[in-house]
Order: C-alpha cells, then structure tokens, then sequence
C-alpha cells in the first residue's frame, strides 16, 4: 500500500501539533513537592547562610529594576538605592535589602566600608526611631538585620593586624560617605582592672565542651584581655582570664543621618558580668553574648595544662603566686561563692565543662560567683588543704570587712578526687586527732624550728572556714584509692619536689624519729599520694572525724559498668571508699573518674545549688528578683 506524499502545509500542520503537545506536558509555571529540609533552606537562604541575597531582598532589586546592575556592578546598584532611601523614596524594605547587598559586596571586593555600611542600615531597619514601625518580630528579617548588624560592626571594626578589634574613637570611609565613631574609655573599665586587646570569638569552632551557649541579641561579641590590677590577699581574677564582652555601635536617629551622608555614632563597651540588655528606641533589647567561646578561646592552647603535671611533680610552682584563688570575674556582693577544688596532677580548668553548663542557667548565673583554688596536688594534703583553708578566709576578711554580705557567709565548696579531701578539711573540727595520729608527742615538745612547729599545728590542729555552709564530694576518696596504693604510683609519687617548708619540717622530724615521737618514717612517704593510700594514717583518721554540725555535705560517686554499685569502681575510686555517712544525699553516676564532666553529674550540681540558693533565701527571707535574662542558646558540639 501506498502513503500519500506530505505537502509542506502537511509537514508544518505536524510540527504544531508536536508543539501544542510539547507545550501541554510542560506549562511555564509549575510546582514541585520538596522535603522539609530542602524548603527550609530555599525559604531561609541569605547572604550569611548560602553567600547568596535572600528572598526579600530579590524581590527589592526586581521592583527597583536593579537585578542586572547588581550582578554586574554592585557598588553602582547600591549607590543607586541608598540615593532613593536618601531622597525619601525608599522605604523599610529597601534599607534591608541595602544591608545584605552591602554585606555581600564586602565579602567578595568592597571590604571594610561596606561592612560598616551594612551594619548602618541593619541598624536604621531594626530602630528607625520615629522614622517608621519597627520590624515585626515574626518577620525572619529581624534576624538576619541583628546577624548583618554584628557581623558587619565586627569586620568592620578590624584592627590593622587583621585578628584583634579597635575599640576607640575613629574615622572611617562609608561608600556614601563619612563614619565618626566616638568612644568613652571609661567603658574599658572593668572590676579595678582595664579591658584590652579585643578579638571576636562569634565565629570559632569550638572543640573540647559539649555545649555551646550563647546570648542571641545585638552587638559585636568579643573576648577581652585584662591588665594586671592589684592583687585582693587570698583572691583575685585571673591574670590570663578573658572576659565576654560587647561591642555596641549606636546611632541616634539612623535614617535621618544615612540620608545626610555623614554619620556620627557613640561605640559602647559591656562587659556581660555587669550588662546583658541595653535599651533602644525605649526597648530592652538584649546583648550578643557569647559565652561558651570566650572560655575556650581562653583555655586554648592555655599554660595551664602543661602546669597539671608540673603542679603535681614540682611542691613550690606556685609558691610566688599572690593568692591561689582565682575567678573569672570581679567579686560580687549578695552572690554565692562556689569554689571548685581539682584532683591530682589536675588544674581548675578541669572544671571548664560544668562550668559552662551552669553559667548557662540564669538563676544560677545571677545567684552564684564561681571560684577556683588551685595547689600542687603532690604535696601533702593536710598542707594543700591548709592553704585552701588560709586563702577562703583571707578573700572573706579582705572582700568583706564590715561583714555587710551575708551570702559571702554561704559559701559552697565542691571537690573532685583529692580535692574533695581538701573539701573536707574546710568544715571539719579535727582538735588534737590528726595531731596524735602523727605524733606521741604534744606539739611543745618537739625538738624543731617554730617555724616548723607552726605549720605543723597550722596543718593538723584543723578548724572549719565558718563561711562554708555546704560540700559537694565528688568520686572522693574518703577511705583512699587503690590506684595511689600501688608501686608505680609510689615510685611516682617518690619523684615529687616538695616545698622548701615541707622539707624541713619532715627533715626535723625524721631525725628525731626514735619510735617514741612519731609514727611518721621516710617510708611511709608524705605526699598526697601516700596520705590517700589506703589504709594511711590520714584517711583513717580523716574518715572518723565528722563534718561540722550546720554544714550540709553531698556526694557524688561515679561507678563504671552497669554491675551492683557497692562492689563498683570509677578506675581510681572504690564505690566503698567513696561513700560516707551523714550526707544530705548520695547520686550514683555511671561514669569514670573524671566525672565532673558528664552531664549527669553537672545535673546534679545544679540541683544541688539551687537547693542552696531556695534554702538560703528562705533563711534570710529573700534573696531579692533577679533581672529577666534572655534565655541563653545550647548549639550541642560534634
């Protein structure tokens, strides 16, 4: 059979109809399902999460017919709006959008007078004053304008070494003009210490804490260094402390001056100890804060942990040190102190993990003040409880003279290992116990210097810190650990350089050692190690004697395994050896020696302080409102 010869009108009737079917298959606006997460990020995307202009600001450069411009010249496309805003055609929109252009032509070539830039219309956005409404706090812009605002300040204020940040009065170029910023130095003063060299801590990785806290709010957040300051007997912050701090640029009347072409605006210092919130445009608006990345940007790469070792082998590392205890703020009148004692060939940075997950509670932040005391924990424990005994009432006579702060007479002392022995020995009335455990002689009747004599009855003649009102015992070896009575422990603990004053006080008493002095010998050692061996003569008599009456004890004991607990140990600590009598309470966590870190046991310090701020301010009857605190942030860390 025969097909008939298509015409060319055939041909072209065909072609149409494969177009018109085409087309049918394939309208010109079309939708697609997408999974959550996909949607999330198209409807979220912006300049700071895909280096790309979010929705809203699209939308300006289309109605403003500046889509091309802006992709082939941006600075032209941004002078063109910022002369509309200027002009009074502008509006809301238009100023965020000016934000996020200016932010992204910062990062790819405009540099620092485009971060500045964008910081001022992330600003004159989010407090236009009586120019306009501000932004709806459901509209996701508000957010992005407070990010575009700190993270434009923070590079815009880049100090010329390109780490740290200036905090002065300066000038700077704007791309529409003249930046003045004025700055008050008073705002460098901070607890009778000055804040110096500023670096931005908002965009670290953090490796080593679980958690990441963080105040979200305005401001450029930044870690300050302090300059060395007298020195409180038996107190002081820390040389090396670096404190979390806020950089705050404000600008009277924004839209006002970005339209005149010449800025003048106030940069405001807040340290968060004494500032979380600052008030604009007649709101309480709070302070970018970050917390969590100051303490590890100060603990990065820190002196402090080659010092565990060396504190442990070396008895006088610190014995030209002003005070061994040390906080990383100012003392504050009508908070509880809570001091933190660490274990062996350990160092109060050990501590870093709980400490960031309780400063992250608001009642906790705005009721407690946390101190450190650090010792060479080689040295014999009588004598490093001694000094912490020596330094608490120092710091109280010294903080508090005229007694006018009853809450620095309710202090909480939390010990961890070794340092829960020392714990102890700050709320024990031992009288003549230890003494005669030592010794078949009363103290006048040795044969040594006074000096010696003196530290020796300082040491063992034992009486409580009146201030410690409540201990927290943590995987504490009241009846000893059987890793510090093994030989390599002692060979190890044999290497121990203990100070000069030890040393002569156990020379003078080995050699009168005629068995009718002393029960001590060279062989049974004096270091720490040897006092918590079981069965010494310090942990016997140290287990017998009683906490003071009106102090309240609690322990924590960590037991590895899922095994019964009374026949369980954390590597270093028997369940047995741990638990004590006479405690308020005793929490069991599944953990290993170190567990001041686990979760579990940061819990249950938490408890444990809130307890104590209820108890106490039912006491005293009230404990006065803390000041509504923007809830802090936890990013958890890989």
């Amino acid at each position: 059979m025969m097909w008939p010869t298509c015409t060319n009108r055939c041909a072209s009737l065909i072609l149409l109809a494969g177009v018109l079917f085409a087309g049918g298959c394939a309208t010109p606006i079309s939708v697609e399902h997408l999974d959550h997460a996909t949607v999330h990020q198209q409807l979220t995307r912006n300049v700071l999460s895909a280096h790309t202009l979010s929705d809203p600001t699209r939308n300006v450069l289309r109605q403003r017919y500046l889509t091309d411009r802006f992709r082939e010249r941006p600075e032209y496309a941004i002078a063109e709006l910022h002369a509309a805003v200027a002009e009074g055609r502008g509006e809301a929109n238009d100023i965020f959008a000016l934000a996020e252009m200016s932010f992204l032509h910062a990062e790819e070539r405009g540099g620092r007078p485009y971060y500045l830039a964008s910081a001022l219309y992330a600003y004159a956005f989010l407090f236009p004053g009586n120019a306009g409404q501000p932004p709806d706090p459901y509209d996701p812009r508000l957010r992005l304008a407070s990010d575009l605002y700190n993270r434009g300040l923070t590079s815009g204020l880049i100090a010329d070494d390109g780490e740290r940040i200036a905090i002065q009065s300066a000038s700077y170029p704007l791309p529409f003009g003249r930046l003045d910023v004025d700055f008050d130095p008073r705002d460098l003063e901070w607890g009778g210490r000055e804040l110096t060299s500023f670096f931005p801590v908002a965009e670290l990785e953090i490796r080593g804490l679980d958690n990441r806290y963080r105040q979200s709010g305005i401001g450029a957040p930044l870690a300050a260094g302090t300059t060395q300051a007298n020195v409180t007997k038996g107190f002081q912050v820390g040389q090396r402390v670096k404190v979390p701090v806020t950089a705050l640029l404000r600008v009277d009347d924004p839209r006002r001056q970005l339209a005149r072409g010449s800025v003048r605006a106030q940069l405001e210092l807040h340290a968060s100890s004494d500032t979380q919130a600052v008030l604009i445009d007649r709101r309480q608006v709070p302070l970018e804060i970050e917390y969590t990345s100051t303490l590890a940007y100060m603990l990065s790469g820190s002196a402090v942990w080659d010092w565990e070792l060396a504190g442990f082998l070396r008895g006088s590392l610190l014995a030209e040190n002003p005070t061994r205890l040390g906080a990383l703020e100012p003392y504050k009148p009508g908070r509880f102190p809570v001091v933190f004692v660490h274990g062996t060939a350990s160092s109060p940075a050990r501590w870093a993990e709980m400490l960031n997950d309780l400063r992250s509670d608001p009642r906790i932040r705005d009721h407690f003040q946390f101190w450190f005391f650090g010792y060479e924990t080689g040295n014999p424990v009588p004598y490093s409880a001694l000094l912490l005994r020596e330094s608490l009432q120092e710091a109280i006579s010294a903080l508090d003279p005229s007694e006018s702060d009853p809450a620095l007479r309710e202090m909480v002392v939390i010990g961890h290992s070794q340092g829960g022995l020392l714990t102890k020995l700050t709320a024990v009335e031992s009288g003549d116990r230890f003494w005669n455990a030592a010794f078949r002689k009363p103290p006048d009747e040795l044969r040594m210097s006074p000096e010696s004599r003196d530290l020796l009855k300082r040491a063992l003649f034992v009486k409580p810190v009146p201030s410690v009102k409540r201990l927290v015992f943590i995987a504490t070896p009241h009846g000893g650990s059987y890793v510090a009575g093994n030989r390599i422990s002692h060979y190890i603990a044999s290497l121990v350089r203990l100070p000069g004053n030890i040393l002569r006080a156990t020379s003078e008493v080995l050699a009168q050692s005629d068995g009718e002095t002393t029960t001590l010998t060279a062989q049974t050692g004096f270091g720490s190690v040897y006092g918590m061996t079981p069965g010494s003569v310090l942990v016997q008599t140290l287990a017998r004697t009683p906490i003071t009456e009106g102090v309240k004890a609690h322990s924590i004991i960590a037991v590895r395994g899922d095994g019964p607990v009374e026949v369980g140990d954390d590597g270093v600590v028997e369940y047995r050896s741990a638990h004590i009598e006479g405690v308020e309470s005793e929490y069991i966590v599944r953990s290993g020696h170190s567990t001041q870190a686990d979760p579990h046991t940061i819990e249950e310090v938490r408890r444990i302080l809130l307890l104590h701020l209820a108890e106490s301010c039912t006491k005293r009857g009230n404990c006065g409102q803390a000041p509504d605190r923007p809830a802090l942030v936890a990013n958890e860390l890989p």
